[in-house]
């Protein structure tokens, strides 16, 4: 859980930084993959602790 904490934190301030600046629209873009990335990764470890805590 500290991992997605860490790469929503980091894919924020990389969004921040690339929407306050106007030529740096790569960190914007890095920001929003990086969100979407730890969403994913939230997803997938939720779906393998389900299938987890179903087997035992």
């Amino acid at each position: 859980m500290v991992l997605f904490w860490l790469l929503l934190t980091i894919a924020v301030v990389l969004v921040i930084v690339g929407a306050a600046v106007g030529g740096l629209m790569y960190l914007l873009s890095t920001g929003v993959l990086l969100l979407v990335a730890a969403v994913l990764y939230l997803g997938v470890r939720s779906v393998s602790r389900s299938h987890r805590h179903l087997t035992h």
